[in-house]
């Protein structure tokens, strides 16, 4: 009979992280950023509490990763200690064990529950080479439609997603799309509604349109606004 693997003690504390991807990091896989954190803990030497079994990993929480290529100044997860610190000082060591362009941005302790209820929606901008005039009328005509249906490639086949029905709000600011994502399960991206504009009104943002993740949290406000997932 195989011997039973030992069983690890529960964290002590756990901690909830909001990181940033910028720059040339942005190209970074959410694989390829699990691989980069888990050598900075290491780096950092903070007290990991484990999983039990006969693989133990450390006890990290992912809550969903913006696509790779995107940038993002709020990313999330959350890790268990097997000793409580100040999380002052795991923001401090952790920053500086992570290569430049993964950047902590604010460290918490958690307060229970799921970290990823706390993130049902997600504020983007999206630059663009459009002028401001046709990014307004490209905006007006997708808002006057009920639903624009647009096909991605997933994990698990061809999908296709209803972009209109994602979007809580979107807005123009000069050359760039400001809007808010609910995260809907399969997920719809930033660039889904790119090619849901492009469908409806023809709208040519240009060859590289730069995503970048600003917020994320619940809609608040008549669901046109985010809450602070910290506060």
């Amino acid at each position: 009979m195989r011997e039973q693997p030992e069983q690890q003690a529960p964290p002590v504390q756990r901690l909830r992280i909001r990181y940033a991807k910028r720059g040339r990091l942005r190209f970074t896989s959410h694989r390829d950023f699990s691989r980069a954190f888990e050598r900075a803990l290491v780096r950092a030497r903070l007290p990991m509490a484990y999983s039990s079994g006969f693989n133990p990993h450390p006890r990290i929480s992912y809550a969903g990763a913006a696509p790779t290529g995107s940038a993002s100044e709020a990313e999330y997860l959350e890790i268990g200690l097997a000793e409580r610190l100040d999380p002052a000082v795991v923001h401090e060591v952790l920053d500086a064990a992570l290569p430049d362009g993964l950047d902590v941005v604010r460290v918490v302790e958690s307060a229970g529950g799921a970290l990823a209820d706390l993130l049902t929606a997600s504020r983007w901008r999206i630059d663009t080479t459009a002028s401001e005039s046709d990014l307004i009328t490209a905006v007006e005509g997708f808002l006057g439609t009920d639903s624009v249906l647009v096909e991605r490639m997933t994990k698990k086949g061809m999908r296709e997603l209803d972009c209109r029905a994602a979007v809580a709000r979107i807005e123009v600011d000069g050359s760039s799309l400001v809007l808010l994502l609910h995260h809907t399960v399969p997920a719809v991206r930033p660039d889904d509604v790119l090619t849901g504009l492009r469908q409806v009104t023809g709208l040519e943002p240009g060859e590289a349109p730069r995503l970048t993740r600003l917020a994320q949290g619940r809609l608040v406000g008549a669901g046109t606004e985010l809450d602070d997932p910290f506060g």
